[in-house]
């Protein structure tokens, strides 16, 4: 008998369980090493406090993700240590699990002793304001048993303790909707305290809160002065406590950072380094006091998840002269994040800038639009490595000038930087250009999850757009654990939402574009509020978070409705942003769809009202599934009447009209066959190529897969030709671009004013990779049941693809050698697999542990008929 092991137990969706914001947090574990078939009969969980140990005896339940929290709620500060054994099927228990520790932060606003303080500052410049330098001292007694450090900003910091960095967070602490939701963190600095004197740094700029944001050239947006808030505490061994922080006897003066801004860059002046500044007994006579502003302590939240971190760091890939004579440093992939530099002593600045591509040779900034994105550094009397703290950009190469000499390659370090998200999903297959489109779409994933999902890492925008994450949502769960970060999205997005329920097109909302048309209840964009939530219900079997944000599904719906108007026509007419970015659009256009907006928003209705009639039943809203389900209803069927014949032949033709009725289920039973029929043609008609925009090109090819056109399906999927996936890859792209001819077959960039060369939402093509070619979907909530049905082509003799779903890794891979098909499936413990093989055979049911299936396949319009689990 195999030994039974049991991960360390999750708490909530943090991997860092330290100063949550949780009184009950829910509980998760993964069984490692059990036998074939195996399954969870019961478990015990052990909750050990430093006075006492409490457990829940023998519990006879199959439940192990997110379960209620089995002990009294916790209050501030309260420490914890969780463990679970657990008996399967044969009642064989497993042993301990290795206990995880958790700690809450201040969840009573009163013990918030520090106040906020104010630097001053100079007048503001055009080009991003210096980062100031505050400081204070704190006498510190004998017996220290532990000290937490818990800091916020409006603006961005770094913080120090003792002349040592606290922590390894980037911009902290983020962009969240400051007015409602401030994020602080905790860090553990037990180590960094001593007996005696401390000194409390930190390192203060513009950021999100004060710097420019938008493409419209504001600053200023959430407040013009900056502040930073810091609270030391510090436990002893006689049981006091010990509460210092940032008052009014604290200092700031300007640092060597004499510019930062996101968009702009960074200035660093190695003369104005001031050495020892963050250690105690610095000598800050000559700074200034600060001033201590009002902040309310109620709008302090924990993080829902992990920080903003370097994650990777790659090297030049090749040193380049541009036709003009400039440096140009090529790493090799479309990256987010900074560079770090050993720089050499001497006179003069060394300026960078950064760019995603190259264009005639040269560094490609005109799709930067007013983002400057160089950093500059005067160099120093002495060699050092500097990194820029308060900025970051989106870029693939680096034109470097004022360099003493040669330039050296092994003096430059890109630093990726974006959420630490967990990485839980991949996806290979024989075909390379194949492979590197999904390796695409992870590298624009994890530019544009920083810490806020946003539309571009790299021009004057970078706004959390609610259609793209919408779009993204199924693709970003299965490749990254999202979970944490996407809830305190969500949370943002619901105290943005507006009284009558709308929800802005971007979270958080900034109102950043005075030239932003009147939008009413925006279709797609507005229905990140349910299928958001829904995908973290889906994928991470979340009930939870349906249940904290269903106000906001609600209100969204309720809004959304009340624009389609009694008879659901959307009469009152307006701009809307539609099927954005259409193949056919005109480039100074992007909203012009070959499908109207109405019949767009009409469809998108009955999948946000579908989603709120499912979600209402699984909270046991029974009256709310009946009055939604009647909205789904009368959606679909104003969607019939007005956009599909009898026979279910699309009024206005395109990809997305055909899509979006058969994937969101607007369509009779007898009109579903020939509208696949009549999309399959439309695909061929439009040459294999893509013919639809944000809203309707997620859906295309599982509609085709789901109504017998696989190899219609295929052939789209693999064209070259633009507009398609794989004409970027053919082109030499490292990300997904924001237009499927972001840059023109010649090498030249596309010549409108709105080009990107990372933006996810095509991307969402990644979801049907892995899904359907791959062939790994849920059929229950977090996958407590999977659905296996691979879509083979003879264009492909192997695909793989695995994910660590709630219960433990899924793994599904298959070869294709003539007509043989084979394939291997491993099974999750306490989870089962339906499994369809290509052959169109009956599907089979399996348990956990590792399985293998071979059939006969010949391609065919109708192989692989097989919806997947879509709510």
């Amino acid at each position: 008998m195999m030994p039974i092991a049991i991960r360390p137990v999750a708490v909530e969706h943090h991997r860092e369980p330290l100063g949550i914001g949780e009184t009950r947090p829910r509980l998760s574990w993964v069984v490692d090493g059990a036998e074939r078939g195996w399954a969870q009969r019961a478990y015990e969980i052990e909750v050990a406090s430093p006075t006492k140990t409490e457990t829940t005896g023998r519990v006879e339940s199959a439940e192990q993700v997110l379960v209620p929290w089995p002990a009294a709620p916790l209050g501030s500060r309260e420490r914890r240590s969780v463990r679970v054994r657990v008996w399967g099927l044969d009642d064989a228990a497993s042993g301990w699990s290795a206990p995880t520790a958790l700690e809450t932060g201040l969840l009573d606003a009163s013990l918030w002793q520090a106040r906020m303080v104010v630097p001053v500052l100079p007048e503001p410049g055009d080009g991003g304001e210096p980062a100031a330098l505050l400081r204070g001292e704190v006498e510190v007694h004998g017996g220290i048993v532990r000290a937490r450090i818990r800091a916020t900003a409006h603006g961005v910091m770094t913080l120090h303790l003792n002349g040592t960095p606290v922590g390894d967070d980037a911009l902290h602490p983020g962009w969240t909707s400051y007015a409602s939701r401030l994020r602080y963190r905790t860090w553990d600095v037990t180590d960094l305290v001593r007996e005696g004197r401390n000194a409390i740094g930190v390192h203060l700029a513009d950021g999100w809160f004060r710097g420019y944001l938008g493409f419209a050239g504001l600053r200023d947006v959430y407040g013009d002065r900056t502040g930073a808030l810091v609270q030391l505490e510090i436990e002893h061994a006689d049981g006091t406590i010990r509460v210092a922080g940032t008052d009014r006897t604290w200092r700031s003066t300007l640092g060597p950072v004499t510019r930062a801004d996101l968009y702009m860059g960074e200035s660093y002046d190695a003369d104005r380094a001031l050495p020892g500044w963050d250690a105690p007994g610095f000598d800050d006579a000559g700074w200034e006091a600060v001033e201590v502003t009002t902040l309310d302590p109620a709008v302090l939240v924990a993080p829902d998840g992990p920080a903003v971190r370097a994650t990777e760091t790659l090297q030049p890939r090749a040193v380049l002269t541009s036709p003009s004579g400039k440096t140009l440093l090529d790493f090799g992939q479309n990256l987010v994040g900074r560079l770090r530099v050993d720089l050499p002593a001497g006179p003069g600045t060394v300026v960078l800038r950064h760019a995603e591509v190259l264009e005639h040779g040269e560094l490609g900034t005109r799709p930067l639009r007013q983002a400057r994105a160089t950093d500059e550094v005067a160099l120093g009397h002495e060699a050092f490595t500097w990194e820029p703290s308060f900025t970051f950009h989106g870029f693939r190469y680096a034109e470097v000038s004022g360099w003493p000499g040669e330039v050296d390659p092994a003096a430059f370090r890109a630093v990726v930087l974006h959420t630490d998200m967990r990485r839980i999903g991949t996806f290979e297959a024989s075909d390379p250009q194949l492979s590197r489109l999904h390796e695409n779409v992870v590298w624009g994933m994890r530019g544009n999850f920083l810490d806020v999902p946003t539309d571009c890492p790299q021009r004057d925008e970078r706004l959390g757009w609610t259609g793209d994450l919408m779009a993204f949502a199924p693709t970003a769960a299965y490749l990254y654990d999202t979970a944490g970060m996407l809830s305190g999205w969500l949370s943002d997005l619901a105290v943005d939402q507006h009284e009558d329920g709308n929800v802005p097109v971007y979270i958080p909302w900034a109102d950043v574009d005075p030239h932003l048309p009147p939008l009413g209840a925006e279709a797609g964009w507005g229905d990140a509020a349910t299928v958001v939530p829904w995908t973290l219900f889906e994928r991470y079997g979340d009930l939870g978070i349906l249940e904290r944000q269903w106000p906001s599904m609600s209100a969204w719906v309720d809004a959304f409705a009340r624009r389609a108007g009694e008879h659901l026509d959307f009469a009152s007419g307006g701009f809307s942003f539609g099927d954005w970015l259409d193949s056919a659009a005109p480039d100074d256009q992007p909203w012009a769809a070959r499908l109207p907006w109405q019949a767009v928003a009409t469809a998108y209705l009955a999948q946000s009202a579908r989603i709120l009639r499912d979600a209402a039943m699984e909270l046991g809203r029974s009256q709310d599934a009946l009055r939604y389900g009647d909205l789904f209803d009368r959606a679909a069927q104003r969607y019939r009447d007005e956009y599909v014949t009898p026979t279910g032949r699309a009024a206005f033709p395109s990809q997305t009209a055909y899509a979006l009725a058969i994937r969101f289920g607007l369509l009779l039973p007898h009109q579903v066959e020939h509208a696949g029929a009549m999309l399959a043609e439309q695909v061929a008609a439009d040459g294999f190529r893509i013919g639809s925009g944000f809203l309707g090109t997620p859906h295309v090819l599982d509609a085709l897969a789901d109504t017998g056109h696989a190899a219609t399906a295929w052939k789209l999927l693999l064209q070259e030709e633009c507009p398609s996936w794989l004409y970027a890859v053919t082109m030499g792209a490292t990300t997904i671009w924001e237009r499927w001819n972001s840059m023109l077959p010649d090498g030249s960039i596309n010549p409108g004013e709105m080009t990107s060369f990372n933006h996810y939402a095509f991307g969402a093509v990644a979801d049907f990779l892995q899904r359907r070619v791959g062939g790994l979907a849920p059929a229950a909530p977090g996958y407590r049941r999977i659905r296996v049905a691979p879509l083979p082509t003879p264009e492909l003799t192997w695909a793989r693809t695995a994910h660590e779903t709630p219960y433990g890794r899924a793994e599904v891979s298959w070869t294709l050698e003539g007509d043989a098909f084979a394939l291997e499936v491993v099974v999750p413990p306490s989870t089962e697999a339906e499994v369809a093989l290509p052959d169109g055979s009956a599907p089979t049911v399996v348990g956990a542990g590792t399985h293998r299936f071979t059939c006969a396949f010949t391609p065919g319009e109708a192989a692989n008929v097989a919806a997947s689990f879509t709510g």
